[in-house]
């Protein structure tokens, strides 16, 4: 008969000393997760990630034209870049009446092509299908 393991610990002594002294030592903090997982939650929602991909691909845009590229209504366009202005991932650019917006540096363009990269590569998954 064999032994029966609790979930929390293995047969063999499978702990790396090394590897989990380097992890712990190199860990984000408390703080710099909590951004970290901001920005993905920025990019959870398809209205911001289509904006954000519009900028992305044209430079710079006003709101009419982000409505229009993305076809969403203004209103949400001004509401979702507020919140991207807040979070540091995109700024704007004042001339006279209109506000043109753009990615806020090469940090977010390159996380928006490893993104889209990644899911190229990958394929699209259905939001149910399981990683494992």
């Amino acid at each position: 008969m064999s032994e029966v393991v609790g979930l929390d610990g293995c047969t063999v002594d499978c702990v790396h000393p090394e590897k989990v002294a380097l992890v712990r030592s190199s860990a984000p903090g408390a703080d710099e997760l909590a951004v970290v997982t901001q920005v993905f939650k920025l990019l959870g929602d398809p209205t911001r990630a289509r904006l954000l991909y519009a900028l992305l691909e044209a430079g710079e845009l006003c709101v009419c034209d982000l409505a229009a590229a993305t076809s969403t209504a203004e209103s949400t366009v001004s509401q979702a870049l507020r919140m991207l202005r807040a979070s540091g991932v995109v700024t704007g650019r004042r001339d006279g009446r209109n506000v043109y917006y753009r990615l806020s540096d090469g940090h977010v363009r390159m996380l928006l092509d490893v993104t889209r990269e990644h899911v190229v590569h990958t394929g699209p998954r259905t939001s149910g299908a399981s990683t494992r």
